[in-house]
């Protein structure tokens, strides 16, 4: 159990999750009628979220449509540049702590 905890405490969780957004949010379908929402303020029943439409704002913006994307939401851009940003820190951070791509030799 110890070796698991040890495993648990080492794997980059925040960087499976950021990752495993993007990827979900190029699998969106921005045009469908309905769609999935995460959003607390629409289960609230609020008509206006300053969140909503980001995530296909995103998505159109990864096909190239930049109107649309921007008839959306206007921050997808910076969301793209804020989520790469927070990947490519975890990663650096992960080789400089685990000593990640370097070969490490023992003493013979």
């Amino acid at each position: 159990m110890k070796q698991f905890t040890a495993y648990l405490n080492r794997f980059p969780l925040e960087l499976v999750f950021w990752i495993g957004s993007l990827i979900a949010i190029l699998m969106l379908e921005p045009h469908s009628a309905s769609h999935l929402s995460l959003c607390p303020l629409s289960q609230l029943g609020f008509e206006w979220c300053p969140g909503c439409g980001l995530g296909r704002s995103m998505n159109l913006l990864a096909h190239g449509e930049f109107r649309a994307s921007w008839s959306l939401h206007p921050l997808g851009m910076l969301a793209y540049v804020v989520i790469f940003h927070r990947i490519w820190n975890l990663i650096k951070n992960l080789k400089t702590t685990h000593n990640y791509g370097k070969c490490i030799e023992t003493p013979s």
